[in-house]
């Protein structure tokens, strides 16, 4: 096909003119997809703005703000959780301008994070945070939609991680974060979150509770040179660790 500055001359005008503009589109999005390499229109909006690669704080809020819109409106509940993502992470005023930019740029929809995800694959604590931050703002609205899961799972698998594997961060945002108490529905809960059976001996569920502690305690992370959003996610999933423990000695008398 050829290129339209080649159509430059005497019959250039009548011959774009006469293409029919259905046609003329199909073209033109084809010369622009080899020209520029794009991926999609959307990822031409982003080129023709110039935006650059978001730091690991914006992306967060571009990923909030993308699923605060996604059922169309965003509402109070949705504001809200993004100011407690701020404070979770204990932005500065400069930060939380930076923060709330990020969040309506995630409205708009106009970014490919294809590539700005794939970029943190290698960075399992980082897609943890991001991935667990993005099911607290689901929830923020009661529930989850559809069209939220769904989203939140596709960016799961640009991160690297199975569809279950998402899922499975859901659990621990069905309700505001309170420790758990001694019913059959938290104790199942215990159970699952330390992955261990009814039946576990005791030795078995204290393994279980040492090994996931020492892999999520915030220390550790911290020592890693991880984000203040991750060590502030540790020390959530450590809290609900030692919940969890709690409860399963006192259900089982050990």
């Amino acid at each position: 096909m050829l290129w339209p500055s080649t159509l430059l001359g005497a019959g250039a005008g009548f011959a774009i003119a006469s293409i029919p503009g259905a046609l003329l589109g199909a073209l033109l999005g084809q010369a622009l997809d080899r020209r520029l390499a794009l991926q999609s229109w959307a990822h031409l909006r982003e080129r023709m703005r110039g935006r650059a690669a978001l730091r690991d704080d914006e992306l967060l809020f571009v990923l909030l703000g993308r699923l605060a819109k996604n059922d169309g409106r965003v509402v109070e509940q949705h504001i809200q959780q993004a100011r407690a993502e701020m404070h979770r992470m204990g932005m500065s005023e400069p930060a939380q301008r930076r923060a709330i930019a990020a969040f309506n740029r995630g409205k708009d929809g106009g970014d490919n994070l294809r590539g700005h995800l794939r970029r943190l694959a290698p960075q399992p604590h980082t897609a943890e945070a991001l991935l667990r931050a993005c099911w607290r703002m689901a929830w923020a609205n009661g529930k989850p939609s559809r069209g939220e899961r769904e989203l939140i799972v596709w960016w799961g698998k640009w991160l690297g991680w199975s569809p279950a594997r998402v899922d499975s961060l859901a659990s621990g945002h069905e309700a505001p974060r309170k420790p758990l108490a001694n019913n059959s529905n938290d104790y199942q809960a215990a159970l699952k979150l330390l992955g261990v059976q009814a039946d576990a001996d005791p030795a078995q569920v204290k393994r279980a509770y040492r090994r996931l502690l020492s892999r999520h305690h915030p220390d550790k992370v911290a020592g890693s040179g991880a984000s203040q959003l991750q060590v502030r996610d540790a020390t959530d999933r450590t809290q609900d660790l030692h919940n969890a423990y709690k409860v399963i000695k006192a259900r089982r008398g050990f």
